[in-house]
Parts: structure tokens; sequence; C-alpha cells
């Protein structure tokens, strides 16, 4: 057993989280990190076609029907992202009127935007006051993680550029953000996410100071992922190399190498990304929309293929159980190797 700072404060059994994958649908896969021992985390859907908060509702409502285990939810807080006002002031309210969703629904994660958006809707501040649900946001620069602190967080991601999905302009390895975040805020409970796959790299971020860890693309890679078959089969042959950074609805963007991505090249600065934000149309934002629609039908060719380096050390699609074991043994037998090194 491994007994952490981020296991102890949710109650799990094991230090491993589902990262969010929005726009994309990820209750199954969810209910399987949570019934395995991990926590599970319900995306922010935002297909076309779809309502955040129905779709959030709905999924709470499935976890607690399926599960007795915790679980958490993302929201994009992104200036750009459909239904964020909504998502901020409604969502709260449904889990307090419930009161298994306010047992399990223990994790709020915001992302893609201002981390003072949650805790300054009136129905979260009423949810924080009256359960224990924590707020956790994604810091993927020291900077950004201290305007965190500044609003409250209980806890920080800490992304670094090999993620798969919406990635910061900085380009900080996790290795380097971890250290960088480790020491700036020794004391803040932490989630390390971006390239990680494996048990090693588990017992690396814990050494790095973080509680736990979040992974993406090695349980898109899984058996209970919605994620369409062809999707999935992208990742046991793919290499490092077959993602790069794109241009996205909220900013960069990791995703696998298809003709959807190379027509999405990254600007040079921050400065030309904001500045092609603000020129998107209504219709061109509802064109890149639809390219998610379509790998959900296969077409990984003309589709926005979310996938982070660790590709490049995935080589099967397993059970999310084995997949949590796995990752667990290996990185106790990690910690113990390290551990007879002392002398």
């Amino acid at each position: 057993m491994i007994e952490t700072d981020i296991t102890k404060m949710f109650g799990l059994k094991y230090p491993i989280f589902s990262a969010p994958m929005g726009p994309f649908f990820t209750r199954e896969l969810a209910l399987a990190v949570s019934e395995a021992g991990g926590l599970g985390v319900l995306s922010n859907v935002n297909i076309v076609g779809t309502d955040p908060v129905k779709e959030h509702k709905e999924s709470i409502e499935y976890m607690i029907e399926h599960t007795d285990k915790p679980f958490g939810l993302n929201i994009l807080t992104s200036r750009n992202n459909r239904g964020v006002k909504e998502m901020i002031t409604d969502i709260p309210k449904i889990i307090m009127d419930n009161p298994k969703m306010r047992e399990q629904c223990v994790y709020f994660l915001t992302s893609a935007g201002s981390s003072k958006l949650l805790p300054s809707s009136k129905s979260f501040q009423e949810l924080r006051e009256k359960t224990e649900v924590k707020h956790f946001h994604v810091a993927p620069a020291v900077w950004l993680a201290q305007k965190c602190v500044d609003a409250g967080v209980d806890g920080i991601v800490c992304t670094g550029t090999e993620g798969g999905g919406h990635q910061s302009y900085e380009r900080v390895t996790s290795l380097v953000l971890l250290q960088q975040l480790n020491e700036k805020f020794p004391d803040l409970p932490k989630i390390a996410c971006g390239g990680f796959a494996t048990g090693q790299g588990l017992a690396a971020a814990l050494s790095l100071g973080a509680g736990a860890i979040a992974m993406g693309s090695r349980f898109i890679a899984s058996k209970q992922s919605e994620f369409h078959d062809a999707y999935k089969a992208l990742v046991p042959p793919g290499s490092p190399q077959d993602t790069g950074l794109f241009t996205g609805a909220f900013g960069p963007i990791r995703l696998y190498r298809n003709e959807y991505a190379l027509t999405h090249p990254a600007p040079a600065s921050k400065e030309e990304l904001i500045a092609y934000e603000k020129s998107i149309t209504l219709e061109q934002r509802e064109k890149d929309s639809e390219a998610y629609d379509l790998v959900y039908d296969g077409d990984v060719n003309n589709g926005a293929v979310l996938l982070g380096q660790s590709i490049g050390i995935i080589d099967s699609i397993d059970d999310v159980n084995d997949i949590i074991e796995r990752v667990m043994k290996e990185a106790e037998e990690a910690i113990r190797k390290n551990y007879s090194s002392l002398k």
C-alpha cells in the first residue's frame, strides 16, 4: 500500500486518477477507475448538440447509481467554453440537493481558464462550506500555480507539455514543472499529469512531491473507455513523435499527427495564438467542434485525436483493473529498489 496526502484527502486505495478528457464522454471509464480504487473524473462533455449541465447531471446520477466510491468532475473555465457560467452555478446546486452526490462527488477540477471562476460561484461556496468537496485547478507553470494559490484552491494538477489535449503556452515538461512546484509550494497537494503511464512514473512523481498521478492516454487504451476502437488502436504502436502541439479552441493542444492536426499548426508565440483565438468565427468554431464528433465514428484521419507522448510507453489495450494493479505493483517495486540503495 502507498498512502499519500491525496489518498487520505479523498479516501482512495490508490493514488491514481483518470485525467478528464473533454469534450469526450468518460462516464464508463470514470466508473471503472473509481471502482478499481482510484478516482474517476467525469469530463466536461462538449460535443455538438449536447448540454454540458445536462450531461454532467446524468453522468453524476449514473455514478451514484453504479458505485459507492468517490469520484470527481471537470469544468473547463475558458471564456470560449460553451455553458461554463451555467455549470459553475447549476452543478453545485444539483449536487447540494442530493445526499449521495454530496458524499461521493468529492473533487472539482477546473482547467483551461481562470481558477477564480468556480470559487466565485455562490452555489459552490455553499457546497464547499457544507461538504468535504475539494477544488483543484490545472497549473502548467509556476506563475499559474501562484494564481491558483491566490484563488484559494485545495490543490493543483501539475500538467506538463507531454500530456495529450489542452496545453499551455509555456511548454514546460512534467519533470521540470514538478520540481519547480515542489520547491515553490512544498505543502500544497499536487497531482502529476502529463506523460505518466507506468508504475515507475508514479514512483518518480511521488519522489518529486506529488501525491498522485492522473493518466489520460493510458486509460484511453483501456477496455472500459468510451473511445472508438480505431482511436484506441493508435496507442499501442504509437511513438512520442506521433503527437505534436497544434492550435485548439482553448489554446495549444497536443494531438495525434493526422490530416486534421496538420491543418491547425501551432502559432509561434502566445500573442499570435491569442490573436488567432479572437479571430475565430462561430462557423469555424462549429466546424472544429465537428472534428471531435468524427472520432466517435472512428474517423481518426479527419477528427481531432487527443493523445499524449506517453503512447510511446503503452503497448496494449487492457482492463482498467489490470492497468491500475500493474502500475501499483511497478511503483512499489521501484520504491523498494530505490530504498535498498540507501546505505
